[in-house]
């Protein structure tokens, strides 16, 4: 992790000559394979023997089908007995279970892999069982596509394979949420493209479409982002974009959606690099959306902010825009330099240029299974040129914990991490965050803190909401506002936390780590000072002591004793770790904790 990522972090402007391809895992046919805990009466017993398959530029199989996860093989659904449909629509809700209310079908596939396909007639049949099993379990499905596959030469009929997409009808509030962080260097287009994707409207090339989302004066005069803000883009269940360009209101995307993409636009200048970094550490993002300007190319915190990226392992895609403004051959050029860079040692990513709706699919699919699989996208927030198969990735792209994860992390003690404090008229005291684990309901009673005395506080939960609209039940892995009454609002701040009071929360001044210096001008000793990020967490802290080392200098590693200076933090041993002063930069991991008694 250190002395790749620390690359991306330097000065220098040059590339690497020395390329290294890293491990391909990438799966040429049109769907991936992933795990799932059997939850059915019996294993499949199929038996089939093996075929002559006849060559083909087609791929003749995918990997063989897993029991984790939401991917499900099926080789032909006909006319199925009245016994056989109600398993079935059991299979069927158990892989929307595993792909929290998404799965994806694989038509004319045996359990192994094969690519059988199916004639016109048996695939036709086997869409309406399919569509009469999704309408049982209360979920829509769609075709994302249809193939011909060169199955046996003595058989002319074309044979077809389709994969289609399930998805369920959302209740109770609990559609699939992603969490999507855009990156990218100043004026590289990262808010005009939010703007086009939640508004509806294409941008008329002088900055219409960002308007929508700046939230301080200053940001609209001077067109530059310098706060986090955050938008949503839904999908309905049968995979239609759900924005604000039919003039709904946030509440309304939220009841008619069964997706929910939620940007966190993040600000691209360096001297907001602080608020970056926050961001990306505290508010948990799922993929990492780094955008680049097509005529500019990586310049400025480009590099930076892919860097952090790799740091904090959020898997990341490129979108390269303003392709309107240059000529192909810009466009290209702008491209080559981006897979050199990222195939270069200190990234080690596959880029895949994304062409069509197929390579969108695929790509969608392929990206949450490999995390050295770096999708890029060319496109024009003003022409509108490759925007759908933009839309089209974030449709199919899946969530990346399975619900075997959720369930776990949902069995322990409740903790909210508190990132934002609001004072809402007629409401109260409202604190925004992520539900890391735990569920929260209304009416809980918690417990908040740390203060500056290193004291928790008792509170409770009067009323919770998920993207503006209510919701009674938060799960683990979930964003939402919690409203506290009258709770003293000077009495909180970011960075604190909010659990269940029987958990006994360690809190610490000192706290040791193991870390990896970046990049640092000169030698970094005992005395210095940094900002160090841990999640929500964001303090200046002294370096009190370096283990078996007087000093440190970039590339090198050791163990650190850090000491908060403000008031002590709530921590947890493994977090990551990210610390910076000037051009100093450094990551690590929280190795052991110092609690106050």
């Amino acid at each position: 992790m250190d002395t790749r990522v620390s690359d991306l972090f330097g000065t220098s402007s040059g590339y690497k000559s020395s390329i290294q391809g890293g491990s391909s895992c990438i799966n040429n046919g049109p769907g991936m394979a992933s795990k799932k805990t059997c939850m059915r009466n019996g294993k499949k017993t199929k038996n089939r023997s093996s075929r002559q398959l006849k060559s083909s530029n087609n791929p003749p199989y995918l990997p063989p089908e897993a029991e984790e996860g939401n991917i499900e093989y099926k080789l032909k659904l006909v006319n199925p007995t009245q016994y056989r449909f109600e398993h079935l629509a059991t299979q069927m809700k158990w892989r929307l279970q595993e792909g929290k209310g998404e799965a994806v079908y694989q038509i004319g596939v045996e359990d192994n892999g094969m690519l059988v396909g199916l004639s016109e007639d048996d695939m036709k049949a086997s869409l309406k069982t399919l569509h009469r099993m999704a309408e049982k379990v209360g979920a829509d499905i769609t075709v994302l596509r249809e193939r011909e596959v060169d199955y046996d030469s003595d058989t002319p009929i074309p044979r077809k394979i389709a994969e289609v997409l399930v998805r369920k009808v959302p209740d109770d509030q609990q559609f699939l949420d992603l969490r999507v962080a855009v990156l990218g260097n100043i004026d590289s287009g990262k808010s005009t493209l939010l703007g086009v994707l939640t508004q509806g409207e294409l941008d008329n090339g002088r900055g219409r479409a960002r308007l929508n989302l700046f939230r301080h004066l200053h940001e609209i005069q001077s067109g530059r982002t310098s706060s986090i803000s955050f938008e949503i883009l839904g999908f309905n269940s049968k995979g239609e974009v759900v924005n604000y360009s039919e003039s709904r209101t946030a509440e309304e995307i939220c009841e008619n959606a069964s997706k929910m993409i939620t940007f966190i636009d993040l600000a691209g200048h360096h001297k907001y690099l602080k608020t970056t970094i926050f961001g990306l550490t505290s508010y948990c993002p799922d993929f990492a959306m780094l955008v680049v300007s097509a005529n500019t190319g990586i310049a400025g915190t480009t590099r930076e902010h892919l860097g952090l990226a790799m740091a904090l392992k959020v898997p990341i895609f490129i979108v390269v825009s303003k392709v309107d403004l240059c000529t192909k051959g810009t466009v290209e050029r702008t491209v080559r330099q981006l897979e050199r860079v990222l195939k270069q040692p200190g990234c080690n990513k596959v880029p895949m240029l994304v062409h069509s709706s197929d390579d969108a699919v695929t790509a969608a699919q392929q990206f949450a299974q490999c995390p050295s699989i770096t999708p890029i996208f060319t496109l024009s927030s003003v022409s509108g040129e490759n925007l759908d198969l933009l839309k089209v990735f974030f449709n199919i792209l899946p969530p990346l914990s399975n619900s075997k994860e959720q369930e776990e992390l949902m069995q322990q003690l409740t903790e909210f991490q508190v990132d934002e404090i609001y004072t809402v008229p007629d409401v109260g005291t409202v604190v925004g965050g992520t539900l890391y684990s735990g569920i929260c309901r209304e009416g809980e009673e918690l417990v908040v803190g740390p203060t500056d005395e290193g004291q928790f506080q008792k509170l409770t939960v009067c009323s919770i909401q998920r993207n503006r609209l209510a919701c009674r039940v938060l799960r683990a892995g979930q964003a939402a506002t919690l409203a506290l009454g009258d709770f003293d609002r000077s009495l909180l701040r970011k960075g604190m936390v909010m659990v269940s009071p029987e958990m006994n929360p360690t809190i610490c001044w000192v706290f040791e780590a193991e870390i990896v210096l970046l990049f640092h001008a000169k030698t970094f000793h005992r005395g210095f000072q940094v900002t160090v990020h841990v999640g929500n967490v964001r303090q200046t802290a002294t370096v009190e002591a370096l283990q078996g080392k007087d000093e440190l200098r970039t590339g090198e590693k050791a163990g650190v004793l850090f000491r908060f200076i403000k008031h002590p933090e709530y921590l947890k041993v493994g977090a990551k770790l990210l610390f910076r002063e000037g051009a100093t930069k450094g990551i690590g991991q929280v190795t052991s904790l110092h609690p106050v008694i």
